[in-house]
């Protein structure tokens, strides 16, 4: 049995966008030439609401929040495509132009928050820095104000004594806090949000959920979810994109992917699940790994570990192809029905 998403969101395809993102390819050198860790990825982040990116470890979803960012680490760069913001292309934009919009438009809360937030720093400090790098004229005391005021809407008791203190002195839950007050410090029209919850246990996680839905709520920004939790996407996105192999297999609304998936990947993710209400000797499992990008196979990425694969599989990667409007999927058999159809 599928997980059930009640939900009534329209598909992206008719919504007004905050973000495009046109085929952008984000490669890097190597012997052989150059290795595309994202590939011609198309996608657009609906206003105000959440757009969840899952897929396996390696699948690319992490280095796209970073190109989204203009932050991939050196000597790997966007070679190709156009991220648009309000239609304004960040990729044109100078460093300098570029400063000007990360924290400010865009904000991203990374994963481990004990590595990004430095160690030798109070947590004060380091939430005024971010605000005062974009507005030089606010004084020290106007910024600690604000400060304070910043870790209060993430729900930290006595933030003045916190805003004192410094990041080991924190529980992991109160360090995710921190990151997210300096990420909505600004007050950003869009927030990345990569594995926010990763390490955390799970009534700390449920907590730091409930928290991004209200502020989201409050503020009215948009949200790209990074994860490859399906629990998380289920319970915060209204739509989802699945990643493998640094492209977007499937598409769709939270419906659309969790009650109809179309991708065998997506099925297999789901699969993956443990569910109380089945009994289950053993999870299913997908076979395999994620290819490396230096080795990807010929034709679709995933057929070497697709029990759907056929001959034609191994022939041309598929592209994204509509199936119901706003839902599209990478797969020649799609719809999946007819494919068991045929097995059968």
């Amino acid at each position: 049995m599928r997980p059930t998403i009640a939900t009534d969101a329209p598909p992206s395809a008719g919504a007004d966008s905050i973000l495009r993102i046109e085929d952008i390819r984000t490669v890097f050198p190597s012997g052989s030439g150059r290795i595309a860790a994202v590939d011609g990825v198309t996608l657009d982040v609906p206003r105000g609401k959440t757009l969840g990116i899952v897929g396996e470890s390696g699948c690319g979803k992490s280095m796209l929040s970073l190109s989204i960012m203009r932050l991939v680490p050196p000597p790997g760069r966007v070679s190709d495509g156009r991220i648009l913001l309000d239609g304004r292309d960040l990729a044109a934009l100078s460093p300098a132009e570029m400063r000007g919009v990360r924290g400010a438009e865009i904000a991203m809360i990374f994963q481990e928050p004990m590595t990004s937030l430095n160690p030798v720093h109070t947590v004060g400090k380091q939430i005024t820095e971010a605000m005062a790098a974009h507005d030089p004229k606010a004084g020290p005391a106007e910024l600690r104000d604000r400060a304070i005021e910043a870790l209060r809407r993430v729900r930290i008791p006595s933030p003045e004594r916190r805003f004192a203190e410094y990041p080991h002195q924190l529980s992991g839950g109160m360090r995710q806090r921190v990151m997210i007050a300096m990420a909505l410090a600004c007050r950003p029209r869009l927030l990345i949000a990569d594995e926010p919850t990763t390490a955390l246990d799970v009534t700390v996680q449920a907590q730091i959920l409930d928290l991004l839905r209200e502020l989201q709520g409050e503020t009215g920004m948009s949200v790209i979810l990074i994860t490859h939790d399906l629990g998380v996407v289920a319970e915060m996105a209204d739509e989802v994109a699945v990643m493998y192999a640094g492209r977007v297999v499937e598409r769709g609304t939270a419906t659309d992917i969790f009650n109809d998936p179309q991708h065998p990947y997506t099925i297999g993710l789901l699969g993956s699940i443990p569910r109380i209400e089945e009994e289950r000797d053993r999870l299913l499992a997908i076979e395999g790994s994620v290819p490396p990008p230096f080795a990807l196979p010929k034709g679709c990425r995933f057929h070497p570990r697709c029990p759907f694969a056929i001959h034609a599989c191994t022939e041309a990667d598929p592209p994204l192809r509509e199936l119901s409007p706003g839902h599209r999927a990478a797969c020649i058999r799609a719809p999946v029905e007819n494919a068991l159809d045929v097995a059968a």
